[in-house]
């Protein structure tokens, strides 16, 4: 399935969305949660320690699930399941494959020192999973609302074969067309 500027775009306007809910919401899960880590402030104090940084994190958090939508939009399709689970499974193959880096963040990042402990942390997982599991129900939602259901590849038929209703045998060496198979093939 090639890909589709509109289609891709519609997903990156998805996976914008889908951000800007999670970076809203995030002041109520710290306080569910009881883990006061903001994504949006990890974000941007690894570009800027300024008063800035809520601006810089808001717009590279945006930025980045923008870029995830855009990916989802074209590879969603080819995703195997119900399409409502497909968003949801997403946001938390993300979640599961980038957790362990919160292992580093107190060593490797500029303002490690300022942020709570999050490996090891069962509340700030929980806290992580309940992020992922948001952004990906609304961005497949607004994926799926947005673009609609994935065009079908339609199959290649001879249109003579296909109005006698004859079923066609099709070459697994590339030709597609037995007929076209040279005896040099068979050798």
């Amino acid at each position: 399935m090639p890909i589709a500027l509109d289609r891709t775009l519609r997903g990156a306007l998805a996976g914008a969305a889908a951000a800007g809910v999670w970076a809203a919401q995030q002041p109520l899960d710290m306080k569910r949660f009881g883990v006061a880590y903001d994504d949006t402030e990890l974000l941007g104090k690894a570009v800027t320690r300024g008063r800035s940084w809520p601006l810089v994190g808001t717009a590279m958090h945006l930025a980045n699930g923008a870029l995830f939508g855009a990916v989802y939009a074209n590879v969603a399709p080819r995703i195997p399941g119900p399409a409502w689970l497909r968003g949801p499974a997403a946001g938390m193959a993300e979640h599961l494959l980038t957790w362990p880096s919160t292992a580093a963040v107190a060593k490797l990042h500029p303002a490690g020192d300022e942020f709570p402990q999050l490996w090891g942390s069962r509340a700030a997982f929980a806290q992580a999973t309940w992020r992922h599991l948001l952004f990906g129900a609304v961005l497949g939602g607004l994926e799926r609302a947005l673009n609609g259901p994935a065009p079908v590849a339609a199959p290649v038929v001879h249109d003579d074969v296909e109005a006698a209703g004859i079923a066609v045998a099709v070459s697994l060496n590339g030709h597609g067309d037995p007929s076209q198979i040279s005896d040099a093939e068979h050798a």
